[in-house]
């Protein structure tokens, strides 16, 4: 196996055992022991470490390793999703002004091919994180935006593990949402693009408190 290859594989798996909470949040990480573990020398697992940095999802303190990035609090859940309120309901509609007919039909496609997810796992969770992160990404890409685009990417994973370990059974209204806010863009009307991404957001936050105060 090409050592490439090698990293991306580690780095994957170890991902997905940060997103399941196999490795819980905040619990810090043994280079060596998840070397022994994956059956893999410490070099691919520093070095996929270094990009989970990157992303956020873990980090790194002086003398003491890496640990997993804390869970949001609601605190920073609620100021995730304020920061997201003034960015993507701009880019939604910015996107309906500026699309192209082959961003259009990028879109078209992305709607087409989304599933929601059929169990409660994060491998099953995974293709639609996948979506939900395209189809943002997306937005701002139709919008011209790549500061917007890259402020996404930022946030976006720990939105996600949240969301893993609060609730995950959000697809179905997701979807839903979402292809409102498709239908707003492909029909060129910015207004009830932004107002469509309001509202999602707007929903999606209130899905997350009600469940969080759920499991109190």
């Amino acid at each position: 196996m090409l050592p490439g290859r090698l990293v991306d594989d580690v780095h994957e798996t170890i991902k997905a055992r940060i997103m399941d909470h196999a490795i819980a949040p905040g619990a810090r990480l043994s280079i060596d022991g998840l070397a022994r573990e994956l059956g893999v020398s410490p070099t691919p697992v520093r070095e996929a470490l270094a990009r989970l940095e990157s992303a956020q999802l873990v980090v790194k303190e002086p003398l003491r390793g890496y640990r997993t990035t804390p869970l949001l609090t609601p605190d920073q859940l609620a100021d995730l999703y304020r920061f997201r309120l003034l960015i993507e309901p701009w880019a939604a509609a910015t996107a309906a002004e500026r699309a192209t007919p082959a961003g259009r039909a990028r879109l078209r496609a992305e709607l087409a091919t989304a599933d929601a997810p059929e169990a409660d796992t994060y491998p099953a969770y995974r293709a639609f994180s996948a979506h939900d992160a395209r189809f943002h990404l997306l937005l701002a890409e139709l919008a011209g935006s790549d500061q917007v685009r890259e402020a996404f990417q930022r946030t976006n994973w720990h939105l996600h593990i949240y969301r893993q370990h609060y609730h995950r059974g959000i697809g179905p209204q997701a979807l839903a949402e979402h292809r409102r806010i498709a239908d707003a863009v492909l029909a060129c009307d910015p207004a009830a693009a932004a107002d469509a991404v309001r509202d999602h957001l707007e929903l999606s936050h209130a899905r997350l408190r009600e469940e969080n105060h759920d499991r109190r």
